[in-house]
């Protein structure tokens, strides 16, 4: 793990910008991300933004980390997210960055041109997800390269040493990236707006074989679940998935509708089933994951 932990200032005094909550003995060869649920504000990041109220909230993937708490208690270590969404995006390359946001010209390795950029949703993003501009002023490009030095690099070295642990540890290391998706995301054909996706970057990312096993535990408990549409994954996928090499990285997007009010950022009344059903789904997953193993060693 990182060496030094990083923090955010707060009003309330300093926190911790990620925490990484690691089972006594890790029994299961899965990893658990939560990069967008963070809700801690930092004090500065407030007082920068035109946005008042909650509305700076509405890119937070609504208490996720909330929702997976329990896979310590299973086996499995859980990296969360302090700091939110909005102030700096860890699912982007690490230089994502949109120079009409800052002050000074920013440096040639930057990736400027990118889709996620011209959508204003970069690394560091310039808005919330009802499209409002986060920002009144323009930052400097030493604050903007500072989150990304001192917040962005050191929670990827956390998750690429959880990673890298466990497939030494077990052979096999399946990544776990865990997101919400708005009620309104825009629907399918058919008019289909589904309970869940699961995303592998079209088969890139992970086998397919584990992910029709975490579709068909899904699915098993009531869940209308979907494959790469509209969401493939991102990043995190992107970057650690490498299932010719052991590691498979699989993005879960959860409808926020199915257990929290949108309009008003708190869990609803059908939180703790969902909870419960996740639990079912990663006990689930992890036993076919570990019945293939014992299958696979049995052959041998």
């Amino acid at each position: 793990m990182s060496e030094t932990m990083p923090t955010l200032q707060t009003s309330a005094g300093p926190c911790p910008a990620f925490e990484v909550l690691a089972p006594a003995l890790q029994t299961l060869p899965l990893v658990f991300c939560s990069p967008h649920s963070g809700r801690v504000y930092p004090t500065s990041f407030i007082g920068s933004s035109r946005l008042a109220g909650d509305a700076i909230r509405r890119s937070e993937d609504l208490f996720v980390d909330q929702l997976f708490d329990f896979v310590p208690a299973l086996g499995a270590p859980l990296l969360i997210a302090r700091f939110p969404r909005a102030f700096l995006d860890v699912n982007r390359e690490p230089y994502e960055l949109d120079p009409a946001m800052f002050s000074e010209d920013l440096p040639g390795f930057v990736n400027v041109a990118s889709v996620r950029v011209a959508g204003g949703l970069g690394t560091i993003p310039r808005i919330v997800a009802e499209r409002e501009d986060i920002y009144r002023d323009k930052l400097s490009v030493a604050e903007g390269l500072g989150r990304i030095e001192d917040i962005y690099k050191p929670f990827h070295a956390s998750l690429a040493d959880l990673v890298k642990a466990t497939r030494d540890r077990f052979g096999i290391a399946i990544l776990v990236d865990c997101h919400s998706m708005p009620s309104t995301v825009r629907a399918l054909p058919g008019g289909r707006r589904p309970d869940i996706v699961l995303g592998d970057r079209f088969g890139t990312s992970a086998s397919n074989h584990i992910v029709s096993l975490a579709a068909d535990s899904l699915s098993a408990l009531g869940y209308d679940v979907m494959r790469n549409k509209p969401y493939a994954g991102g990043y995190i996928t992107e970057r650690y998935g490498r299932p010719g090499g052991g590691i498979h990285a699989l993005q879960i997007e959860i409808n926020r509708g199915l257990y929290a009010d949108e309009k008003h950022f708190v869990p609803n009344l059908n939180f703790d089933r969902l909870r419960s059903d996740l639990v079912s789904f990663v006990s689930a997953f992890a036993a076919e994951i570990e019945a293939g193993d014992s299958r696979s060693a049995a052959a041998e």
